[in-house]
């Protein structure tokens, strides 16, 4: 999807696409802790809050020209597209601190202790089910720049190699 105020080098984008991809997986782990065992999904959660901000950073242009354009002219995308990564990014937060306050394994690892709170532990099942609406709203949105990314970046790679190769075996 092209974005207005989209000011990212091929690196950038390179690196956002396997960032987003490194938290689209860590969310899928992580929406089920039956499966993947309490340890694994606190500390991952935890964790992958770097790769978030690694992704707000890397989105920072865009976020500032959106900002600033808001109430002015902007396309509606945009806009939809702005609102929705807000309610992402207040409800991860909930996740988050929710997570962090019901927390059983990384936060008492590390030594802190909190009192339990049943209320917590129903707010952060309820953000996480949301997230999970939001995470499908916004991948929709982007599925063009998903598809022309991987294309360009794995897709395309990859069928240049394997095409070297051919040539290189038709050769000998």
């Amino acid at each position: 999807m092209p974005n207005e105020g989209s000011k990212n080098t091929v690196g950038q984008t390179k690196i956002k696409l396997w960032v987003d991809v490194l938290i689209f997986i860590v969310f899928l782990i992580a929406m089920e802790p039956h499966t993947s065992g309490l340890a694994i999904h606190e500390w991952l959660t935890l964790s992958v809050m770097a790769a978030m901000i690694v992704h707000l950073l890397l989105s920072w242009d865009w976020i500032t020209e959106i900002t600033s354009r808001f109430l002015g002219k902007l396309g509606t995308q945009n806009r939809i597209n702005y609102i929705l990564n807000w309610l992402l990014f207040i409800d991860g937060t909930l996740i988050m601190i929710s997570g962090i306050l019901i927390s059983e394994v990384a936060i008492p690892a590390l030594g802190v202790k909190l009192p339990l709170g049943f209320a917590w532990r129903r707010l952060h099942d309820m953000s996480a089910n949301i997230f999970l609406v939001l995470l499908g709203l916004h991948t929709a949105l982007h599925w063009g720049w998903v598809v022309t990314t991987f294309n360009k970046y794995l897709v395309q790679p990859i069928m240049k190699l394997a095409s070297a190769k051919q040539k290189k075996d038709a050769s000998l």
